[in-house]
């Protein structure tokens, strides 16, 4: 059976390594690239001629619009209209990369913590200098919620601290999981089918349950898929309306 990690290994394509620096072009490299190219592609034929009579690459990419837009309408309100293109650009990076991770042979850049973390961690830094150019010092009043008794604030302070500083971790890592177990999964069955047709007309026959569960397993990863870019994109939003508009 084919180790199903393999899948998750980073080969270099164009090897370029400056001083102790490693800056080769990668297969992850080179799926991001084909990505960003499908999607801006993508949308541009989508929405080049604006049917009246939407066609279904048309009527494909509204109902993502309206999707992302409702999220940001009911998560950040009527002022998050100026944050639309940062999430609708987030949700359509990620849900192509976890679709075109099902291409078979190709690479899944959302199934590594490096990619996860550095759009989580840029979507923390985005929303907090954001919040501190708009707040200044009273951004800091996210850590105390209101009515608490100054003497809880040595104890409630931390705390609102680390869970603070744990969004990111949490936000990347989930994508990450998610993407990560249901290729493995599929990669796993996948090598049963195989394995089973090799040792004769019994094994083959036996094969095709997991082909089976296989078929069914990758719809589920399609609906993962969306769901996990539109958990990205929700929980982006939430973040916005935690720190750009505070309550306090």
């Amino acid at each position: 059976m084919a180790d199903p990690l393999h899948q998750f290994v980073i080969e270099p394509i164009v090897t370029l390594k400056i001083g102790g620096l490693d800056l080769s072009f990668t297969n992850s490299s080179l799926w991001m690239i084909i990505g960003v190219v499908t999607s801006v592609g993508f949308m541009s034929i989508a929405m080049g001629h604006k049917a009246l009579v939407p066609g279904r690459m048309q009527v494909l990419t509204e109902m993502f619009y309206e999707m992302v837009a409702g999220l940001v309408r009911s998560n950040i309100g009527h002022d998050g209209r100026k944050y639309f293109p940062f999430v609708f650009t987030l949700f359509i990076l990620v849900l192509m990369g976890n679709l075109l991770g099902l291409i078979p042979y190709s690479f899944t850049f959302t199934s590594h913590i490096i990619v996860t973390a550095a759009l989580s961690f840029f979507v923390f830094f985005v929303v907090m200098i954001m919040a501190l150019i708009k707040h200044k010092m009273k951004f800091f009043a996210h850590f105390v919620p209101p009515g608490v008794p100054w003497f809880v604030y040595p104890i409630l302070v931390p705390i609102e601290l680390v869970s603070y500083m744990a969004r990111p971790i949490t936000h990347g890592l989930r994508l990450f999981a998610n993407m990560l177990a249901g290729h493995i999964m599929l990669k796993v069955f996948a090598g049963f089918s195989v394995g089973l047709a090799s040792t004769g007309f019994l094994g083959f026959a036996a094969g095709i349950v997991p082909m089976l569960v296989n078929t069914g397993l990758i719809a589920f990863e399609l609906l993962i898929a969306l769901l996990q870019a539109y958990v990205f994109a929700i929980l982006a939003c939430i973040y916005l309306k935690d720190t750009v508009e505070m309550d306090h």
